[in-house]
């Protein structure tokens, strides 16, 4: 099965992608995951984005786009996948399909975790650091920073939930509850997804 995973800061979606990627037997891949390779592996697009990172600007979508397209092509994705963090924009996402086309592939579910911003705001001001045997709240995780934090993911992804819904995959899941409980929720709602679309090309 081929999923996307979206979410909002605080939804639990780097919890429950490992899980719902286990329970699929499918590979849990992250852009942060691919990006590290990459760069770590001086591949030709590892050096590319390197330099634009180094530089203190943003990776061009067409070298974070080919750089997975090439992860999804390797043996263990073949079957399945689990893509979190990616695609973030509309942009992406028409490349994203474009990309599965040419590898003979399509997305069979594109899943959201649903919290309301106030349990956002609760779950992730609520964290903590040891600093000098203190703990702290960091800055990035006071209430101000986290709802602003929370804007920018609304601009960037609201519009990309709505592309997904017109294209007939995304599915909504309430995200609040023990992390069992969410995951059943998503297996649930994979499993429709997947009887929906039992003609495609997935394999879960």
């Amino acid at each position: 099965m081929r999923v996307v995973l979206l979410g909002p800061p605080g939804a639990g979606k780097g919890t429950q992608a490992q899980v719902i990627a286990d329970r699929l037997g499918v590979p849990a891949i992250s852009t942060g995951d691919i990006f590290r390779a990459n760069v770590n592996g001086k591949t030709e697009l590892g050096l590319q984005a390197k330099s634009y990172m180094d530089a203190g600007d943003l990776v061009p979508d067409e070298i974070t786009v080919a750089m997975v397209k090439d992860r999804l092509a390797e043996d263990d994705a073949k079957g399945g996948f689990l893509l979190d963090g990616f695609p973030r924009t509309t942009a992406q996402a028409e490349q994203l399909r474009d990309s599965l086309h040419e590898l003979g592939q399509a997305l069979d579910c594109v899943l959201e975790l649903v919290v309301d911003e106030d349990e956002l705001v609760r779950r992730l001001s609520g964290r903590r650091v040891l600093v000098d045997g203190q703990w702290v709240q960091r800055d990035d995780d006071k209430p101000e920073t986290v709802r602003h934090r929370l804007q920018v993911y609304r601009e960037q992804t609201a519009p990309l939930s709505g592309w997904y819904d017109s294209e007939g995959l995304l599915t909504q899941i309430d995200a609040i509850g023990a992390v069992e409980e969410v995951t059943q929720r998503a297996m649930s709602a994979l499993e429709a997804c997947g009887g929906a679309r039992s003609d495609g090309p997935s394999a879960g």
